[in-house]
C-alpha cells in the first residue's frame, strides 16, 4: 500500500499505521482483546520492523481510527498478526477490507501461504476467514490466556 494513495470506499480510508497511531490502536486493542491484549511495547516493536517484515494498516473513518490490522511476512510465509475493529463498526466490511489489503501485501511480498490463529469461540471471525479462502489446519489447545483454544488456519496464495 502506498501511503500517498489510500484505499477508500464508503468513507473509510486504509493507510499505513504509524507510531502516532499507537494510543488510538491500543484503545481498540484493549477493548477488543481485554484478556489477551498486546502491550504498547509489543505494538511499537512490530512497527519498528515495518516495512522490512511487517505491514500494519489502520482504518480511518471521519478522522477516527476504527480498526487496525497487521501482517508479518518473511520468506514465502506470512502471518496475519491481528485484526480488530471497534465494536460499533463490526459487520460493516471494514475488517474484510483490511484483510484483503494484508493478503494483497502478502502477494506483493511473494508469500505462498498465509497463516493465522483465531479463537475457537469466535464463529463470526472464523466465518470471515473461511469466506476469504482460509482453511482450518489444526488446533492450539489452551492458546489464549483464558484457556480457549486457537483454530489455526491457512490460505495458499496464487501469485
Amino acid at each position: 500500500m502506498n501511503e500517498s494513495q489510500p484505499v477508500t470506499s464508503t468513507g473509510v480510508v486504509l493507510r499505513q499505521m504509524t507510531l502516532a497511531d499507537v494510543p488510538a490502536v491500543m484503545e481498540i486493542e484493549r477493548a477488543t482483546f481485554p484478556r489477551d491484549a498486546w502491550s504498547e511495547g509489543m505494538l511499537r516493536g512490530e512497527l519498528a520492523d515495518q516495512p522490512r517484515t511487517r505491514h500494519y494498516v489502520v482504518a480511518v473513518l471521519d478522522g477516527e481510527i476504527v480498526g487496525y490490522a497487521g501482517l508479518a511476512a518473511a520468506g514465502d510465509q506470512g502471518d496475519i498478526q491481528t485484526i480488530a475493529v471497534l465494536e460499533r463498526h463490526r459487520g460493516t466490511g471494514i475488517g474484510g477490507r483490511m484483510l484483503r489489503e494484508l493478503l494483497q501485501e502478502a502477494e506483493r511480498r511473494q508469500v505462498d501461504k498465509v497463516f493465522l490463529e483465531v479463537r475457537a469461540d469466535n464463529p463470526r471471525a472464523r466465518a470471515v476467514y473461511t469466506h476469504f479462502g482460509f482453511k482450518e489446519i489444526g488446533v492450539r489447545r489452551g492458546y489464549y490466556e483464558d484457556g480457549t483454544d486457537a483454530i489455526m488456519m491457512m490460505r495458499k496464495l496464487n501469485g
